[in-house]
């Protein structure tokens, strides 16, 4: 039998995992790369091309390793807890050597256009032009898988801002932004509270003469480093924490969050209350947020209403002179190299499970990480890749087209009735609910009864530790042999970069010899005076 060639557009965490997913099922991949190296959205350029990913250069996870990793290569023990994107390049680099993926990459190729063949409702095949050195070339695949991902096409709404047109200083999207050497002594906007304004808010008010962080509706903060030190998805994304929330309402939920957060700081006091409640619309992490706030170096704002040729003016009629204005509105998604029939692509981008268009004759066309979960992005995408090569092969099947369109609306429904109107948002997913999801259509859904009955150590870190992605390989198709011990050395992994200082035994035990201490003092006072006095009272 003929090995099917399926076409792979992007080489960043997405397009990685695709190519080794191919491979696995015994398909031959071919991965189309625009720019001259792989990573996406997490390789650092200081000027980028448009239609590519721009980062800053100070840009960190906002996931842990252990919840980022690809789920049968954990990121090395001595790596940081959240990565420096730099880090998170060294990592990618290690995962595609390991497992022999650049080979398949074909680098600076642009993919022009991917349509039906004249025949696809019999073959499913799709014809792919891609230019290199300014020659076109075409090719016949069996399939497609699209991983160009969602932060390459700035949404810029001037339109929203009166004045914009007559402002004289320099304007810019938070996609341009790098570092903050040129704005020191300037007078600066950041317009939207997002990850992105957070970051470029804080990193700029270390030079800049003063900082107005602009907000529609406010925001929850979140902290990288939860109770105890633990990282936040390390300490919050756990099967037991999750089995619990089943039985609480969502209003009780949303008041734990909420209280949770307001003792780190008040979120009324420092200007982010938020409209919404937290579990309705994507929350920010961000460690250094309100020490700016503190300090006075970032001033919190209502929306702009319109702009003078020097100066913002907000809605609640205060004016400030400002130098820049930085937009952090977001990225729309593009995907210029299709059709625009609704058969592939409607307005919303339709698709069952945030992968298949639903109304294709062959399931021969996929998106991979174009979601957003409440969570890491390389595990959801690597299982959705999982998925779509088995649906490929033939191996897996998918509903009937009304059976998709259904499931499709009742989440619809859901995501209407639990989040705020938003355009991010109406790709967001649960974390582990999402994974599960997935998972159960390919028959790597962990077992907990079986491991519970069989391998008690394995289960309780199942179930009460983080839900790591190695869970999906103890079984099933891709079952990975080193996922057990995986999941029983990753407290360790995450340990092992915090304890660079090296301490001897002595002084590691000194606080708790101080309270063995104190025990033994009580013991030796108060024991010998209530045997005196129950013997008294005899």
């Amino acid at each position: 039998m003929e090995v099917k060639q399926i076409a792979i557009i992007g080489a960043g965490v997405s397009g990685l995992g695709a190519i080794k997913c191919c491979l696995e099922e015994g398909l031959e991949p071919t991965c189309f790369e625009k720019s001259n190296d792989i990573g996406g959205v997490w390789r650092y350029e200081e000027t980028p091309e448009n239609g590519r990913p721009g980062i800053y250069k100070s840009l960190t996870c906002n996931t842990s390793k252990e919840m980022t990793a690809f789920s049968d290569y954990p990121i090395p023990d001595h790596f940081p807890n959240y990565m420096h994107h730099s880090k998170m390049m060294e990592y990618l680099r290690m995962y595609a050597r390991h497992f022999r993926l650049m080979k398949h990459i074909q680098f600076q190729t642009r993919v022009c256009t991917v349509r039906k063949r004249p025949d696809f409702s019999c073959s499913g095949q799709w014809d792919v032009v891609v230019e290199a050195d300014g020659k076109q070339k075409n090719y016949i695949f069996d399939g497609v898988m699209v991983c160009s991902g969602h932060y390459t096409e700035k949404y810029l709404p001037l339109q929203d801002f009166a004045g914009i047109t007559k402002f004289q200083g320099r304007c810019l999207h938070s996609w341009e932004y790098k570092h903050p050497d040129s704005f020191v002594g300037k007078r600066v906007v950041v317009i939207g509270i997002g990850n992105s304004g957070a970051d470029v808010a804080n990193e700029i008010s270390c030079v800049a003469e003063q900082v107005f962080l602009s907000t529609r509706r406010g925001t929850w903060i979140c902290n990288r480093v939860w109770d105890n030190g633990d990282p936040f998805d390390i300490a919050l994304f756990t099967r037991y924490n999750r089995t619990v929330e089943r039985f609480y309402p969502m209003f009780l939920i949303n008041r734990w969050a909420e209280n949770k957060l307001n003792v780190r700081f008040n979120h009324a006091n420092y200007g982010l209350q938020a409209k919404h409640r937290f579990l309705s619309l994507q929350s920010v992490f961000s460690d250094d947020l309100p020490n700016r706030i503190i300090t006075g170096r970032v001033l919190v704002k209502t929306n702009v209403r319109e702009f003078t040729s020097t100066s913002a003016i907000f809605e609640d009629g205060s004016e400030e002179i400002v130098d820049v204005v930085v937009f952090a509105t977001g990225y729309t998604l593009s995907f210029p190299f299709l059709d625009d029939s609704s058969e592939i692509l409607d307005s919303g981008h339709t698709m069952f499970k945030f992968v298949f268009p639903p109304r294709l004759e062959k399931p021969t066309l996929a998106f991979i990480g174009i979601l957003q979960p409440i969570g890491a992005t390389i595990p959801t995408s690597e299982l959705q890749s999982r998925w779509v090569t088995r649906v490929f092969t033939g191996l897996q099947k998918l509903p009937s087209q009304s059976s998709m369109m259904a499931d499709i609306n009742r989440k619809k429904q859901k995501i209407e009735k639990e989040f705020v109107k938003s355009s991010r948002d109406v790709r967001r997913v649960p974390y582990i609910d999402y994974m599960d999801e997935i998972a159960s259509e390919i028959g790597v859904k962990p077992n907990l009864l079986s491991f519970f009955l069989w391998d008690t150590k394995l289960a309780k870190e199942i179930f009460w530790g983080p839900c790591t992605p190695y869970q999906y390989r103890l079984q099933g198709p891709g079952k990975w042999a080193g996922a057990r011990a995986a999941i029983l050395t990753q407290r360790d992994r995450i340990l092992k970069p915090l304890r660079t200082r090296v301490l001897k035994i002595s002084e590691t035990s000194s606080s708790n010899l101080f309270w063995v201490r104190c025990i033994c003092a009580v013991i030796f006072l108060f024991v010998p005076a209530l045997v005196i006095m129950h013997a008294m009272y005899q």
